[in-house]
């Protein structure tokens, strides 16, 4: 093993190295708002860390050094175990509503922000350690909740969703206490920014409107640069910017839900400001559809039920409108600001909807009670919930039909009959969607659905599939498991078994807040 590269002090005294690690800037943009926002700290280091996996496709995003990653420079960097020249590794704060509830000061309990690359991209280490914001935690992963962080960030962007992403997972020996003893893991997320509403919020409740419109402006500035100019909303930068997250956030809850994906863990401290997918906890893909399913065992209230993600996307964009009302000093400006995620998300949802169904959406303006998400959509999924038919399955056996087409055959729609009970609820569903199917080009609309309905989704039983092995030893099923996740609208022949039903056992996994 080589040297370990300087640690530095706790106090912001860094002494910078000669490295082929990722050339840092310094400071970066959030490091530049100043000390109120963050408490500089190293990582604490990782016992015997080993790799685990890693993304190359992260890799050439963030554009690493040729041959840094794997390696040992990079195994000690990324554990934690060392610090690379220019990197001012710092822990931020923030605050939130966590279920509901007003929580107060919460802040990077156990991610340790490395910096930010020459290209723009912020680096943090998850599990790196406690920071002072970790209250009663240790500041520590596990590898089980880590492998399913670093799959899910890299499958989520291989389904084109906004999401942070995952460069590497490492893994070591070291003892963690949770409800067994388990052991440590550290991943490396990336992302533009990870300013979430909690940032806002925090500044807001303690009325430091000063350090409040320094973050607004920065992430204006870096991020929503249009809204300096935009004439809408009277002209008001920060309602315009408050605007222009309501309808990201739309945007990523309707992917979230076309796809099946539940999050489990909605707090305002979880939604990022950019309208990524952020915070991989118990989140879960669904398997037979079910409106109502509840992914976190710790979620007693079904408050993050799946059905219920739209709505409170919009309840935390409110908090955050209220954070921000301060700037934009005007409350009826707050409240249309807010609106547009009303607007924006219903016609997002349908539009992803019929794209999976191969058909372009309704015209602009169309009612959710009129148009073919009225007559297709809405009737389908209460058939696919009265059924308890598995989501991603009936998606691709409907795209495998409507691909028969293009050869001047009818489809065959005998595979999807044989998932469903009520077959004649079926039979008359799929009459009017081929009358549709009728009024549209065969080929784009099954390079349509191809594009849309993915044939591999990171399903609970698959993680915990490879979590097994990997806690005993076998790394090499995580890696197999992310290359098929990283193109999931592929066959993958060698894979097949990972699209098919999941086993019985699988409806026995509970995933909480602690996973």
């Amino acid at each position: 093993m080589s040297k370990p590269l300087a640690q530095p002090s706790a106090t912001g005294d860094f002494a910078a190295q000669p490295s082929r690690s990722p050339r840092w800037r310094q400071p970066g943009r959030f490091e530049a708002l100043g000390s109120a926002f963050f408490t500089y700290l190293p990582p604490t280091p990782l016992v015997q860390p080993h790799w685990v996996a890693t993304s190359a496709s992260t890799a050439q995003w963030m554009q690493l050094p040729p041959g840094w990653l794997p390696g040992d420079e990079a195994l000690q960097v990324l554990a934690g175990n060392a610090v690379a020249a220019g990197s001012r590794p710092l822990a931020s704060v923030y605050s939130g509503h966590q279920f509901g509830v007003w929580a107060g000061q919460l802040g990077d309990g156990r991610a340790i922000l490395l910096g930010e690359t020459a290209n723009g991209l912020e680096v943090q280490l998850k599990g790196a350690g406690r920071t002072p914001y970790s209250r009663m935690g240790d500041g520590r992963a596990v590898l089980r909740s880590s492998i399913r962080e670093f799959l899910c960030s890299e499958a989520m962007h291989a389904l084109g969703i906004p999401t942070t992403r995952a460069l590497a997972l490492i893994g070591s020996p070291q003892p963690v206490q949770r409800e067994t003893v388990e052991t440590a893991a550290v991943v490396t997320r990336v992302a533009e920014s990870f300013i979430r509403f909690g940032h806002f919020e925090h500044f807001a409740a303690r009325d430091m409107q000063a350090e409040l419109k320094a973050l607004a402006d920065m992430v204006i500035d870096e991020h929503y640069p249009e809204c300096r100019s935009a004439t809408t909303l009277a002209g008001n930068v920060y309602a315009n910017f408050l605007q222009a997250v309501s309808e990201r956030t739309a945007r990523l809850l309707a992917q979230w839900q076309a796809v099946g994906f539940c999050h489990g863990v909605m707090n305002t401290d979880n939604m990022s400001i950019l309208g990524l997918t952020i915070d991989y906890g118990p989140f879960q893909f669904l398997d037979a559809f079910d409106p109502g399913h509840i992914c976190n065992h710790s979620d007693s209230q079904g408050r993050y039920a799946f059905n219920r993600q739209p709505q409170v996307a919009y309840w935390n964009l409110f908090c955050l409108g209220q954070a921000l009302l301060p700037l934009i000093a005007d409350e009826e400006l707050t409240i249309a600001a807010l609106e547009s995620y009303k607007q924006v998300f219903p016609a997002a949802y349908a539009a992803q909807m019929l794209r999976k169904l191969g058909l372009p959406a309704d015209s602009p303006g169309t009612p959710p009670t009129e148009g073919r998400f009225a007559q297709l959509v809405n009737p389908l999924l209460q058939l696919l919930a009265d059924n308890r038919v598995d989501y991603t399955i009936f998606f691709t056996r409907l795209t495998e039909a409507v691909q028969q087409m293009q050869d001047g055959s009818q489809p065959d729609f005998e595979p999807l009959r044989d998932i469903i009970l009520d077959r004649a609820g079926f039979d008359a569903w799929a009459l009017s969607y081929s009358e549709q199917l009728a009024l549209s080009d065969p080929a784009q609309a099954a390079d349509l659905m191809q594009k849309s309905n993915p044939r591999f989704v990171l399903r609970n039983h698959l993680g915990e599939t490879v979590i097994r092995a990997a806690q005993a030893g076998d790394f090499a099923p995580v890696q197999q498991l992310l290359a098929v996740l990283q193109s999931p609208f592929d066959a993958h022949p060698a894979h097949a078994a990972w699209a098919g039903f999941p086993p019985d056992w699988a409806s026995t996994i509970e995933i909480s807040c602690s996973s």
